[in-house]
């Protein structure tokens, strides 16, 4: 499935490697979880126990990158790299009425 197939289906977790000042200043999405970057490693097994899709984002899709690359390493199998927050939400909100 596709990113936007995954939105679609309305059935997945949302996961922000943002640091938590970072969702202070810039703002959030509604029911996402905040799990830094660098506290991906160590809450591995929480991430890898969700049994629905996971959607990992930040500020630009960088470092949600990487803990998605590290995650796929460590036996994810559905995840999605959702970009930047901002971009993620825009697509959140605009499909909100197809549900």
């Amino acid at each position: 499935m596709s990113l936007i197939e995954v939105i679609q289906s309305g059935n997945y977790e949302l996961i922000d490697v943002r640091e938590p000042m970072e969702l202070e200043m810039d703002g959030n999405i509604d029911g996402a979880k905040n799990i830094p970057l660098g506290e991906v490693e160590d809450r591995k097994e929480e991430i890898l126990s969700i049994e629905k899709p996971v959607i990992l984002f930040c500020r630009s899709g960088n470092r949600s990158g990487k803990a998605l690359e590290y995650l796929n390493g460590q036996g994810l199998k559905d995840g999605y790299n959702g970009g930047g927050w901002a971009e993620l939400k825009a697509v959140l909100e605009s499909n909100q009425g197809t549900f």
